[in-house]
């Protein structure tokens, strides 16, 4: 019989597997390469302009909203790829409605940039 391991274990496995693929998706994924070079983008005009903590907050969340969703985007695509590798319309049909997803987050996050910065710029 093997020996269970602790809870506290198991966690910091879960958080080095988690980082693992946040790495992953950073090296080999261009739209979130994009998309963190924008965070990082922002975060600067965050400085540049002196925003407001709440809108500091306001701002990370839209940036890891978006991030986050295309990450889920990307595994979306990749599950449909090993399941059907050639095409087949229920898998477009699928891929199509996980990109829609990041692009509706992208959209409000990018009026959320809009609401903050427009004032500052103008």
């Amino acid at each position: 019989m093997t020996k269970k391991e602790s809870f506290l274990k198991n966690r910091l496995k879960s958080v080095g597997y988690a980082f693992k693929g946040a790495i992953l998706l950073l090296k080999t994924e261009a739209s979130i390469k994009i998309q963190f070079v924008i965070a990082i983008i922002l975060t600067l005009m965050g400085f540049f302009f002196n925003i407001s903590y709440t809108e500091w907050i306001i701002q990370f969340l839209a940036i890891g909203l978006v991030m986050s969703i295309e990450g889920l985007n990307t595994a979306v695509e990749e599950i449909a790829n090993f399941i059907h590798p050639e095409h087949h319309n229920k898998i477009g049909l699928i891929k199509d409605i996980a990109a829609g997803a990041v692009f509706i987050a992208s959209i409000f996050a990018s009026i959320i940039g809009l609401i903050i910065y427009l004032p500052k710029i103008f």
